[in-house]
């Protein structure tokens, strides 16, 4: 129909959205890999080819062309996350995410293609104040204050599985505190809305793992 305008598929708007992205995000190019590992956007072997890769600039251009070339679907998950209160946290310069039009994807399976609206409103992830989701600030505290049986409470409080933690290990080497913070991002970006400053307490709160209750307050405290 005359005057209409065609769809544009959220892998065209990530390609046009990259220069910029990589630009705002150089600082910590692993977040973003983390991300999209844990979206399944990545395979084994594209997560391990780009986890080596050492210059930052390149290690997120390829995170996003891998993405782009997979399709509207993946383009559109990547860009909802980037859309989410974490990362808006650790890249600020990302809030014009929250009130630019992305655009549409389409569904391409069953042989019927579907504009879907992206939506640009707060993500579910914000709730209420008494329901916030615990910041990246406050996993780093926890990290700094467990050292032992961490494992333990990744596998028996977080139910993250055995081979998760080694890989973390691997990605993380001789490096505990940045090991357990790593194993925190899984469990949060897994929870979503329920990864509260106050449920993580009660896990921290129980079993061998528990920690001292003055080293935990803070995430009662701040929430």
């Amino acid at each position: 129909m005359e005057g209409d305008k065609p769809t544009v598929g959220s892998d065209e708007i990530l390609r046009k959205l990259k220069p910029r992205l990589i630009e705002m995000m150089i600082g910590e190019p692993d977040f973003l890999l983390t991300h999209s590992d844990s979206l399944g956007l990545l395979t084994r072997e594209e997560y391990t080819n780009i986890k080596s890769i050492q210059k930052p600039s390149e290690k997120l251009r390829d995170i996003f062309d891998t993405v782009i070339g997979k399709g509207s679907s993946e383009s559109n998950t990547l860009l909802r996350r980037m859309q989410e209160e974490e990362f808006q946290e650790t890249f600020p310069k990302l809030e014009f995410l929250k009130t630019t039009h992305i655009g549409t994807t389409t569904t391409e399976k069953c042989g019927t293609k579907r504009p879907q609206p992206m939506p640009t409103e707060e993500p579910p992830l914000k709730q209420t104040c008494t329901n916030t989701v615990v910041s990246e600030k406050q996993l780093m505290l926890v990290a700094a204050k467990m050292r032992r049986h961490w494992k333990q409470f990744g596998r028996m409080a977080l139910i993250i599985k055995t081979t998760k933690l080694e890989q973390i290990v691997d990605d993380n080497p001789n490096n505990v505190v940045e090991q357990v913070f790593a194993m925190l991002r899984v469990w949060k970006m897994r929870e979503r809305s329920e990864a509260t400053p106050k449920r993580l307490h009660t896990l921290l709160s129980e079993g061998d793992w528990a920690l001292d209750p003055e080293d935990i307050d803070f995430l009662l405290n701040d929430s």
